[in-house]
This record gives C-alpha cells, sequence and structure tokens, in this order.
C-alpha cells in the first residue's frame, strides 16, 4: 500500500515537473486588465486606490477618475484591491486574457460599528459639546427647505424591490437539498451593499409620477408601470406589496419617528434626539466631489429603536443642507428577524434651496433562527424631474385612492422599463422567470410550492386555472360539547368561472347531535375581480342561507369559529343555539377607506336544552324569529391589511377605524316576536409613543332602544378559549352578563422592551412588555330584564346570566411578549365580580405571533 502511494505521488510530481518546463518553454501570453474602481452604492469612481497582483510583488494605483490599466506576463492569483473606508476586495480574472472589468468596492461605513461611535468606556457630555450645538441648528433648519413648503411638488419615482435567500455560497452544494437544485447556482449574484453571494429570488418594479399640494393637503401616486416575479406568486400580491411598503417604508429622518419594519424608531433629529443620541463631530469627507462634515450618532441605549449612523452637511453651507444620509441598526437591537440594516440617501439642492431626494438605497438582511438560511431584501429608490409646477392633471387631487394605478400598469412594453428605470437591473435580476421554470421542473419544489399556498391561502384549487376551489382547510375538523366531533367542507368558485357571479359554501355534520348544517352564498360583484369575491373593493349584492350553530355572547373577528386551534376551552362551550339564517346584503367600498352595508336578515333561531325559550308565563317556543333591516358605515382612512380568500388581517393598527351600525326589526313583519331597535358606534387607534412603545385603544358603545329578549341584548364577547384574541374578555363567561347599554374599552400597552431593554442579561432575552386594561360598564333596563317583564324569554338557567351590577367589570393583564421570537404570555387577573360562582379569577393566557 505504502508503494502505491509512492507510486502515485511520484507521478503526479512528474506531470507538474512536465507542465512547468512546457510552460518555461512556451510562456503564457500577456494578462491585460483594465477598468474602474466604484463605490458599490454611489457608483461614483474612487481615485488613487491600491490594486495588487496577489501572489506577487506588482501592484498600480488607480488615476483621479478611478480607472486603472495592467499589462503583465507575471503570474498571480487575483486582483486585491483595498482603499481605507472600504472592505479589501478580491476580483478574479482570465489569466492571458484581455480584461474590462469594473469594481464596485462596498464601504466598511455600510456596517458601522458601534465602537467607532460609541467607544465602551467613553466620558459623554452634551455639554458644551459642539456636536450637540450643531446637531441642534440642524433640527432647527429641518423643515425650512422642505420641498413640501411650495404649493405643488412634483417628482418622477422608479421602485426595485430585490428578495433572495443571503451568503447563498458555494458550499450549499454540499448540503443533500440544494444539491437536488445545482444549477440555481447559475443565478448567483453579488451584493453591492454586503459583497456577499446571494440568490434572488423575487424582483418587484413599480414606475411612478408623485404629486403634491400643500392647501388643501393632499398626496397622490400614479402608478404606470408594475413588473412582479418571483417566488411569492402563489400569495395575494396587492397584499404582498402593501406589506413590502409598510415594512420597507420610506425613510423620513427630518420627521420625529422613523416608522420601519412595523415599529418605530427615533430619528437623529427628531425632537427628543440630544436626550436618546450621543453625536460626535468624528471627520470631513468627500461626497459626491464636496468636502462635508460628518456627525456621527449612536443611541445611548443600543437596544433600543435608534440608529448608528452619519450625516453629512456641506463645509461653510450656511444653510446646513444635508448631503448624504448613513443609517444602520446596533447589533444588540431589539429587533427580530434582522441581521442588519443598511440605509444610504442623497440629496440634491434645488435652485432656491429645497432639499431634494434623489436616491433612498435600504437594504436588511434577514435570519429566522441562527444556522439557518439568511434571507436578503434590498428596497432600491430613484428619484428625478423635481419640479414645483401644477400637474398637468389638477383632477388628480380630486380621486380617493392616494395610490392611482393605471389599467395597464402590468402590461408595459420592454422598452418603457429600459426608459424609465433610473437604476439598472442586474442579468441574475432579469432571469427570475426562467429560475422559476427550471425550479418547478423539479418534482420536490413543485409540490413544496404547492403545499406552502394551500397553507397560506387555506384552499385547494381544482386545477391550475381553478375554476373551484376546496377550503378552508383549517375548518375541516373541529368540535364542540353540543356537536362533538365536528367536520366540515367546503369550497368556492372564482374569476375563472365568472368575474362577476360568484358562489361559496360548506356542509358540516357533527357526531353528538347528528345533524348536518349548512351555509350557501350567491354573490353579484359590479366590479371585476381578479380571483375571488373578498378582493378590495367590494361593491356586490350577495344572497346567504345558512343553517348552523350559534354560539351566543362569542365573536370571532380573525378567524373562524370551525378553528381547530380554537378547540381546546377552559370552560364547557355549550351556549349555543342552531340559527337559519337568510340574508340579503348590499356593500360598497371606497378607495377612500369609507364602506356601506344594507342589509335584510331574516333569523329563525332554534332552541336548545342549554338554551331554551321560555317567556314568563311558561310558555315554551321551539323557536325565535325575527326579520331585520340593518345598516353598517365603516371608516378606515389608511388601512392596509393582508387580503386572504375568506377574511382580511391588519397589517398595522395605526389607520383610525370608525364603526356605526344600526339594526332595526318592526314587531309582526315576517314573523318578528320583537321590535329590535339598537345602535352600536366603535372607534379604535394606534397611538405611538416614538421610543416608548405604543397604545391600541379600542373604545365601544351601544343601546337597545326597544324591548327586546335575551337573544338580541348587547352580549359581551367573552373568550373560552386559552389563546389570546382580540377585542374579547379571556376570563369571562359566556352570557355572563347582559345588557341593553353599555361603555366597553379596551386599552393595551406595548413597551417594547422599554424596561427590559435596561436590566443587564435580561436584555439579551429581547423580551418585550405587554400591559393590558379592559372593562366593560351595563346596564339593563327593567323593561328588558325578564324578572320584571314575563313578556320575555326568560335567561337560561344553566347560562348563569344577570344584569351587572353599579360596578363595571374589569381585567387587568401584565405579559411577556416575544418569546422566543413567536410567543406572548399573559398573566390575567379578574378585578371585579369574582364571587360569581364558576367563574376564572386568574389564568395564563397564549399568543402565537410573528413581528418585528
Amino acid at each position: 500500500m505504502l508503494r502505491k502511494i509512492l507510486i502515485f505521488c511520484l507521478s503526479i510530481f512528474g506531470v507538474v515537473i512536465t507542465a512547468a518546463t512546457a510552460l518555461a518553454q512556451h510562456p503564457m501570453p500577456p494578462t491585460v486588465v483594465k477598468g474602474v474602481v466604484r463605490d458599490s452604492l454611489t457608483h461614483e469612481s474612487l481615485p488613487f486606490v491600491a490594486i495588487y497582483l496577489k501572489g506577487s510583488d506588482r501592484g498600480i494605483m488607480t488615476d483621479a477618475d478611478g480607472r486603472f490599466s495592467i499589462t503583465t506576463q507575471v503570474n498571480f492569483i487575483s486582483l486585491e484591491v483595498s482603499t481605507m473606508g472600504y472592505t479589501t476586495k478580491n476580483v478574479w480574472v482570465n489569466k492571458g486574457q484581455s480584461n474590462d472589468v469594473t469594481i464596485d468596492m462596498v464601504p466598511t461605513g455600510v456596517a458601522l460599528k458601534e465602537l467607532v461611535v460609541k467607544p465602551k468606556k467613553e466620558k459623554y457630555s452634551k455639554k458644551n459639546n459642539p456636536a450637540v450645538e450643531f446637531v441642534k441648528r440642524l433640527m432647527a433648519q429641518k423643515h425650512g427647505y422642505d420641498p413640501k413648503n411650495h404649493d405643488y411638488y412634483n417628482y418622477n419615482k422608479y421602485e426595485k424591490m430585490t428578495m433572495g435567500l443571503n451568503d447563498f455560497s458555494e458550499k450549499q452544494k454540499k448540503n443533500w437539498l440544494t444539491g437536488k437544485f445545482k444549477f440555481i447556482f447559475d443565478y448567483l449574484d453579488t451584493s453591492e451593499v454586503s459583497g456577499k453571494p446571494i440568490l434572488t429570488v423575487s424582483v418587484k418594479e413599480k414606475v411612478s409620477d408623485c404629486h403634491f399640494r400643500r392647501s388643501p393637503e393632499s398626496a397622490k401616486e400614479v402608478v404606470r408601470g408594475t413588473k412582479r416575479a418571483g417566488i411569492d406568486e402563489a400569495f395575494d400580491q396587492e397584499s404582498v406589496q402593501r406589506f413590502l411598503e409598510d415594512v420597507f417604508r420610506e425613510v423620513d429622518i427630518f420627521s420625529n419617528d422613523v416608522p420601519m419594519m412595523q415599529n418605530r424608531f427615533v430619528s437623529p433629529l427628531s425632537k427628543i434626539g440630544v436626550d436618546y443620541y450621543k453625536y460626535y463631530l468624528s471627520d470631513t469627507i468627500d461626497v459626491g466631489g464636496v468636502r462635508c462634515i460628518e456627525l456621527s450618532f449612536s443611541p445611548f441605549t443600543p437596544e433600543s429603536f435608534g440608529f448608528l449612523g452619519r450625516i453629512y452637511v456641506p463645509l461653510n453651507d450656511s444653510t446646513l443642507f444635508i448631503k448624504r444620509v448613513k443609517l444602520n441598526v446596533p447589533k444588540s437591537i431589539n429587533l427580530n428577524y434582522v441581521e442588519s440594516i443598511t440605509i444610504m440617501q442623497d440629496f440634491e439642492k434645488a435652485p432656491d434651496g429645497s432639499r431634494l431626494k434623489t436616491r433612498d438605497d435600504m437594504t436588511v438582511e434577514f435570519q429566522i433562527m441562527k444556522g439557518t438560511q439568511g434571507l436578503y431584501a434590498r428596497r432600491t429608490t430613484a428619484y428625478a424631474n423635481h419640479n414645483f409646477d401644477p400637474p398637468q392633471d389638477l383632477e388628480v387631487f380630486g380621486k380617493e385612492e392616494k395610490t392611482i394605478v393605471n389599467a395597464d400598469a402590468e402590461f408595459m412594453p420592454d422598452e418603457f422599463w429600459k426608459e424609465n428605470r433610473q437604476v439598472p437591473i442586474t442579468d441574475k435580476e432579469n432571469a427570475i422567470k426562467g429560475l422559476l421554470t427550471r425550479l418547478r421542473e423539479v418534482p420536490l419544489f413543485y409540490w413544496t410550492e404547492k403545499v406552502i399556498t394551500v397553507l397560506v391561502s387555506g384552499y385547494i384549487p381544482t386545477s391550475k386555472e381553478s375554476k373551484f376551489d376546496f377550503g378552508p382547510m383549517n375548518t375541516t375538523l373541529s368540535g364542540n360539547p353540543v356537536e362533538g366531533m365536528r367536520v366540515r367542507m367546503g369550497g368556492m368558485t372564482t374569476a375563472n368561472l365568472s368575474k362577476h357571479w360568484f358562489a361559496r359554501g360548506y356542509v358540516a355534520y357533527g357526531f353528538n347531535d347528528e345533524k348536518l348544517k349548512y351555509n350557501g352564498e350567491l354573490e353579484y360583484s359590479f366590479n371585476e375581480k381578479k380571483y375571488h369575491s373578498r378582493e378590495f373593493p367590494i361593491h356586490s349584492v350577495k344572497l346567504t342561507h345558512k343553517y348552523d350553530v350559534d354560539q351566543l355572547g362569542q365573536h370571532y373577528f380573525f378567524t373562524n369559529m370551525d378553528n381547530v386551534f380554537l378547540a381546546l376551552k377552559r370552560k364547557r362551550d355549550d351556549k349555543m343555539t342552531y340559527l337559519r339564517k337568510t340574508c340579503l346584503d348590499y356593500t360598497l367600498e371606497t378607495e377612500s377607506g369609507f364602506s356601506v352595508q344594507l342589509g335584510l336578515e331574516h333569523d329563525i333561531q332554534e332552541a336548545t336544552a342549554v338554551l331554551p325559550f321560555i317567556d314568563g308565563y311558561g310558555n315554551v317556543y321551539r323557536n325565535y324569529k325575527e326579520a331585520m333591516f340593518n345598516v353598517t358605515l365603516r371608516y378606515a382612512p389608511g388601512e392596509k391589511f393582508y387580503q386572504t380568500k375568506s377574511y382580511r388581517i391588519p397589517i398595522n393598527f395605526d389607520a383610525p377605524i370608525f364603526t356605526l351600525t344600526h339594526t332595526y326589526a318592526p314587531k309582526g313583519f315576517m314573523g318578528s316576536m320583537f321590535t329590535v331597535n339598537k345602535t352600536e358606534l366603535s372607534v379604535q387607534k394606534r397611538f405611538w409613543f416614538s421610543a416608548f412603545g405604543y397604545t391600541d385603544i379600542i373604545l365601544k358603545t351601544g343601546k337597545v332602544w326597544s324591548e327586546v329578549s335575551y337573544p338580541n341584548l348587547l352580549l359581551p364577547n367573552a373568550n373560552l378559549s386559552y389563546t389570546i384574541q382580540p377585542e374579547s374578555y379571556p376570563l369571562m363567561n359566556a352570557m355572563e352578563f347582559a345588557n341593553d347599554q353599555y361603555l366597553s374599552w379596551d386599552f393595551t400597552y406595548w413597551a417594547n422592551g422599554a424596561i427590559l431593554n435596561r436590566i443587564p442579561l435580561i436584555k439579551y432575552l429581547k423580551l418585550r412588555e405587554a400591559f393590558s386594561f379592559r372593562g366593560l360598564y351595563g346596564k339593563l333596563k327593567d323593561s328588558n330584564n325578564p324578572e320584571l317583564n314575563n313578556n320575555l324569554f326568560r335567561f337560561p338557567v344553566g347560562a348563569q346570566c344577570k344584569p351587572m351590577g353599579k360596578e363595571p367589570y374589569m381585567e387587568i393583564g401584565v405579559g411577556l411578549d416575544n418569546i422566543f421570537t413567536i410567543l406572548r404570555l399573559d398573566y390575567v387577573w379578574r378585578l371585579t365580580y369574582r364571587d360569581t360562582p364558576g367563574v376564572d379569577k386568574s389564568g395564563l393566557r397564549i399568543q402565537l405571533h410573528f413581528t418585528f
């Protein structure tokens, strides 16, 4: 064996000697390398950059324009390019050939180190600090040169959103999974910001014209072109766009707060900035050929929502014009899934001194868990053709929507994109469709994509151009004490069958009550739909007929009562009737956020053993009928939501929501047993407190103006599950109270780590605080109290329902959010009515959610 190894080594040595001899007899042709060295973000040329031939003793410097030329027969490994302020880069070239290269250098300032800006053992003082005085002058001037001080302000905007797998190196080829997709390495690109290899999986582009009018204030964006390609095609694209625009909002450091990643960061120019940040006058530097003062800053508490960064102001500029901004976030920030954020903005000065943004570049590197594949997202926005003239079409300000999408925006030809792209698109970004085609040829990817689509949408399409989808799948199996185990199957038609007519429904069966339930609806949409009837905006007439159980005193706002995750209850959930309901509804939604719904509803409530219908005279009724007219007015300006095929999930709660409903049922109309006259009003809004978190406030009030039985009283919304559900009481029993007038409140304060971020050791867990206080004050008139009015159905004995006393019902909760980045645990206490038999006085509640 040893002999064989020796022979092998000698053979290899012989080959090497032979090759060396041949090379000596036939020297390698000269290697020619010409090119330019640039800044990867600004694409400005970099003068006097050192370029070494790695593996040799040769080198050269770029000229004043960043250009260089090398001709050599010396053998070398690669070009090693280095200069102060940039990460050293190795560039591979073809030996013995002519090479024309463009080398983009990544600024080290992009990844600001906290030690540069914030030494560990420093004595920082705001007093007599020239940097603090300088930033105060910037704060005083920040609104003076706002282009929106003009009567009109217009510009063109190009936005490119790129998503990909981050640091996707050749090592991934050894992975058993990616080994099945070796062709994807042909699509690798390099990040201009971090220099890491990335696999682009989604690119979205948008070209628009933006118009602003100062009085009356109005801002409109007219989208002239949109282009999308990527692995996220299975998702609702309009919803994905809304989500990305909310998460990756344009940063305005001239405001006090910077909305980003669904949080609020404190701007370095905020009115509380000098108490939140440390400022340093660190250097002077050339920015686009202009010598600028460099102002650096970092937050006092790096775990809080603040930036590391630099602001560049031209020397001797009395207007203190800000030419460039670079922002990053501290490594220890209490922000989930984010490895790094890089933001760079450039500004130009208009002839009148107005500050015009020309570029806004934001890059985020994500990682869900340590050791998992990283993700990459970059939003590049360029602005051009700024002017202060009235727009040609002043009627644009009279349109309801803030963003107006032209009808042909999705169908613009390649020539349009060549003319309007202010930022070039790379070959790899332009090859997304080809990548997806090859991926879908692999069965593993094909079926994985199908499964993910079902999990996200909840429905299973029946074909590629599906005319009918089965679902929602999360309601297939559930259970409750009345029905026992419950199975359900349903589905809906799609726009592939008709763009105006839609149907959906389900059948369900309970193995305990052995009853078949069903729901069917037929809807005509006045608007053409892309796929399903729930798409915004709705303008339709809908007829619904339903027979199913009805859980009195329990309402579900963002899920379905059949949701399997709500099956585990803290109390026996038997406060149910059987409801046969027929509805005719007209719905109109507008782009302004205002909507109206008019309806005619006929209900037949069928009694159960737990909820019988017995009046004060002892008469027993098998059912209870009401025919009602109802109207709902809703106003939610600026509301953002993710549209599913069944529900709308709020993207954020920043927009106020006002809802007014009124129901009227005349006695005797279509068998109505009582006159029902009922009004309810609700208001909800999120209030941000800059660095100190935010509060969600929900206020509701209602009144029944007529004499009604208990099914039509105002029953508080009890939550019998162990999960945290919005707008509900986690310690109240179903039908515990009955009111004909009420006022309720729900306050939740999210401190975002404002306290825990300052506690040693604890701060590394990145926990966040949550405090809640909710309550209800209600009354029941004597005329609606069945104990005093024999004409009404008596409160069921098993429900233990009663009028409220003089004191309100109240609960408080203290919680830890962001446990393992996905869990919230609240411990809640019941403050009043604690002596009521069979109630929970306190308890632990849980919520699974994903937030940044």
